[in-house]
């Protein structure tokens, strides 16, 4: 066989092949290097006061020993959304020398509840109110077949409804969702008060408070929103409001509370709640929001519970707003915000009573809000089993079913109905 040799001559790669028993060599093709494209970046002459330059501009056309010439750039006599250019935000007619720092549907507070309690002035409750777990031990309230339907439900989110080996999170949590509140409202029939609830999705908030000088703000699109014609009666009593005034909150130094929070100048002391007047259904009942446990955008527990205080609180602050004034501190009338939050297998359950709009200082009344945190409502779900080392880890199904994470859920979604 002979022997390949390969010669660089004069940037050409040679192919020689050496015949053994001879001297002479066989010459392949030259095979050509790829050239790479050369890129010419004119530099712009620079400027010489009392010196014209000389450009192309009246021939119209590119000449190479003329300078490039410079246009202002020309204004259209219309306005045109497709080439819309933006002021500087120091000529925006709401730029504002005091920053604000809004919280959104993005922000994951590194402190999660302690930072969420010290901005929205609230007292911590573990466990949820007595009303609703009343409703919970209640067997009259029980939907008919209701652990059946319930797996139903996760099996057709978490296993029907997936194409590959393993369900995604991403694609089965808002389903769950979704299919849980459909068995909600397969009830309405029996209790007829559900009829007068509503339903919005991706309606935008706008809420704005004063804390320590500091401005704060809620805003955007922020969960799946059941409002009802009438607001929710209050839980906690007028001495229990009363003996809040003894609580402290708990600081946070040497840690900003403006932290991972979005900082503008550019902004509107605005109070909206999302509806126009005249909805039949303007007060917020239930925040219900998802957490997709997506890389880029997941938040841990104690954050997504924090999302949940801020989100509540700042549909109860605009409605707050609304009803009695900018003025008022202490509310005659407290405002009951829920919110569920959910990763598609564990719940979080939380209820806010707003009793107070005087978030100068910690002194006072404080809000109150009631937490029960990590609720599962099975344990695993998988189309295939996995094996380890020929043992079953975990079986094809759904086990572990939790019935009475449901019925908390079942129990916040018939609270005011009942």
């Amino acid at each position: 066989m002979a022997a390949p040799c390969c010669v660089r001559m004069s940037g050409l790669m040679l192919t020689r092949r050496v015949i053994p028993g001879s001297r002479r060599l066989s010459v392949s093709a030259p095979l050509r290097r790829r050239k790479e494209p050369l890129v010419y970046k004119m530099k712009e002459p620079p400027e010489i006061p009392g010196l014209q330059r000389v450009t192309f501009a009246e021939r119209m056309y590119f000449v190479p020993w003329l300078a490039r010439p410079h246009f202002p750039p020309w204004t259209r006599d219309w306005q045109d959304p497709q080439h819309y250019r933006s002021p500087d935000q120091a000529h925006m007619p709401l730029h504002r020398e005091r920053p604000a720092y809004v919280f959104n549907q993005k922000c994951r507070l590194l402190e999660g509840v302690k930072q969420a309690l010290w901005l929205t002035k609230t007292k911590l409750i573990e466990g949820l109110p007595n009303r609703i777990l009343s409703i919970c031990e209640d067997l009259q309230y029980q939907i008919p077949n209701q652990d059946e339907r319930v797996q139903n439900v996760i099996s057709h989110a978490c296993l029907w409804n997936s194409t590959g080996d393993q369900p995604v999170r991403e694609e089965f949590c808002p389903t769950l969702l979704q299919d849980l509140l459909h068995l909600c409202k397969t009830q309405n029939s029996k209790y007829p008060l559900l009829f007068q609830r509503g339903f919005t999705e991706k309606y935008r908030l706008a809420a704005s408070w004063y804390r320590e000088s500091r401005i704060y703000q809620v805003r955007g699109i922020n969960g799946f929103l059941l409002s009802a014609r009438t607001e929710l009666a209050p839980l906690a009593s007028a001495q229990e409001i009363q003996a809040t005034v003894d609580h402290n909150l708990e600081s946070l130094y040497p840690i900003s509370p403006a932290i991972d929070l979005q900082e503008v100048n550019v902004y509107e002391e605005k109070n909206d709640s999302g509806f126009r007047a005249g909805y039949p259904f303007s007060h917020p009942h239930t925040v219900y929001l998802t957490n997709s446990c997506n890389t880029r955008a997941k938040f841990l527990p104690d954050q997504l519970r924090a999302k949940m205080i801020m989100f509540a609180f700042g549909n109860a602050l605009a409605k707050a707003r609304i009803l009695f004034g900018e003025d008022t501190k202490v509310l005659p009338h407290p405002v009951l915000v829920q919110s569920v939050g959910t990763d598609g297998q564990f719940f979080q359950f939380m209820v806010l009573q707003l009793n107070t709009l005087d978030f100068d200082s910690n002194d006072g009344v404080k809000n109150i809000v009631w937490i029960d945190s990590d609720q599962p409502l099975y344990e695993s779900a998988a189309c295939v089993p996995k094996l380890r080392r020929k043992v079953v880890v975990v079986p094809a199904g759904i086990c572990g079913y939790q019935p009475a994470t449901f019925m908390k859920f079942w129990a916040m979604y018939l609270h005011g109905a009942v």
